[in-house]
């Protein structure tokens, strides 16, 4: 066993507990460890985010599986799951996976990168319900679960139970394939996951709150309560990401004032600098390099 493997070992105990013990992993898993796996655990809810990982491949079964449901949401690679009755399921990159009921094995490619949640199987009635991660309900699933994995040591208890109460309902709507934009709790999921999408997409020259919106199946107006919940408006956000990809551009050289301008949708290079100006207190051409 490696130190590094034996490290995640040991650090994934500390978090998770004796409910979310690690089965016995294969020799050649164990030798080739590398990559990142940051853990949270909420109440009966564990996340955890598998970043360009070497291969994984369990040597036992998962303990308890058959009372657990289980969220695979692919980003790069691939994980395989073996089901206890031989059936074998396969999630590729761009791929989400819910599965519910008892596995024998399960395992991942070399530079996986994902997101996998386990959790009670509760009131998931589907045994398997699979898509694309590019769903409105699975990108409120990953913002609100990255969301609360890097924040869960800073929440108190009723924190916790509320962002452990929300990840359950976002989870328990994917086979739905429908969420309750009009609750409340939901509000933060919905806005964190529409800035990170609003991030990926911040060239696209038609970006705005109505598309944002239409990607999540929600109005305008819900998007705009969701964003308010949080202190931001749609088109405030916008403004300030495109106003700070601006501003590395400008540190890096290379492009005039005037083509930064048009590649962040800036009317032209003098809207670009007293928008510079206001919020930095200094002209572009005043930025270190």
């Amino acid at each position: 066993m490696t130190a590094a493997f034996d490290s995640f070992r040991r650090r994934w105990a500390a978090v998770m507990g004796e409910s979310f013990r690690l089965p016995a992993f294969t020799p050649s898993t164990a030798a080739g460890f590398r990559g990142a796996i940051p853990v949270a655990r909420v109440h009966d809810v564990a996340i955890s985010s598998v970043l360009d990982a070497s291969a994984f491949s369990t040597a036992t079964a998962p303990e308890a599986s058959a009372g657990k449901a289980r969220l695979w949401i692919v980003r790069r690679g691939t994980w395989t799951l073996r089901e206890r009755r031989g059936v074998t399921r396969t999630v590729r990159a761009g791929e989400f996976l819910l599965h519910r009921g008892a596995l024998e094995r399960f395992g991942s490619a070399p530079h996986s990168s994902s997101l996998h949640l386990a959790m009670p199987a509760g009131s998931l009635a589907a045994p398997v319900t699979r898509g694309s991660v590019r769903t409105p309900e699975i990108r409120l699933v990953a913002a609100h679960a990255e969301m609360v994995r890097e924040t869960s040591t800073t929440l108190g208890p009723a924190g916790l139970r509320a962002a452990r109460d929300t990840l359950i309902e976002l989870i328990e709507a994917v086979p739905r394939g429908v969420f309750d934009d009009a609750e409340p709790l939901l509000a933060p999921a919905l806005a964190e996951a529409a800035k990170r999408l609003a991030d990926d997409r911040l060239a696209d020259p038609d970006l705005s709150a109505g598309t944002l919106a239409r990607e999540f199946n929600v109005s305008v107006r819900t998007l705009q309560r969701a964003f308010a919940r949080t202190g931001d408006g749609v088109a405030s956000y916008l403004r300030d990401r495109r106003l700070e990809r601006a501003r590395r551009d400008v540190a890096a050289g290379g492009l005039t004032i005037t083509e930064i301008a048009a590649r962040w949708h800036f009317a032209d290079g003098s809207h670009l600098s007293r928008a510079f100006r206001k919020r930095y207190g200094h002209p572009p051409s005043a930025t270190p390099r």
